[in-house]
């Protein structure tokens, strides 16, 4: 149908003439109210952000040299982290010549890993970024 058609049906009807699908050959018009297909539109973005489920993540931070009481709270903390269901992330920071030393770092983020298994599982394995050995860990199910 022409243009100059649509928009006379649209206006005899009192409703506009919306373009549906631009790219189409061609192109698709709808002959509609305009204000209530932008609320409907609206509606349903909002319906679609409802269903949604945003997945926070902490940061829990070790060091190489870390004591063993230390570890046990922040061992506490991410637990705690874990049961309210937030993903953690574990990451441990190298300073100077703690570099050549890298060994023991991944030890202890192993060992945090462990220590943490029933409540929530490594989404990877511990790699490096940079001077930083990091790893996310997710909540188990049966962890809540």
């Amino acid at each position: 149908m022409e243009i100059i058609k649509a928009r006379e049906i649209a206006d005899s009807n009192g409703l506009d003439l919306v373009e549906v699908s631009p790219d189409a050959k061609p192109p698709v018009c709808k002959v509609l109210d305009f204000g209530k297909f932008r609320f409907e539109q609206s509606k349903k973005t909002k319906e679609s952000k409802k269903k949604q489920k945003v997945v926070l993540t902490k940061e829990i931070r070790l060091r190489p040299k870390i004591e063993e009481h230390d570890f046990n709270t922040k061992l506490r903390q991410t637990i705690e982290f874990l049961k309210k269901g937030y993903k953690v992330k574990i990451s441990i920071r190298f300073r100077g010549r703690e570099m050549t030393h890298t060994d023991i770092g991944r030890n202890i983020i192993n060992k945090f890993i462990q220590e943490i298994g029933e409540y929530g599982a490594a989404d990877f394995n511990p790699k490096f970024e940079g001077r930083t050995i990091v790893t996310v860990v997710s909540p188990n199910k049966a962890g809540k």
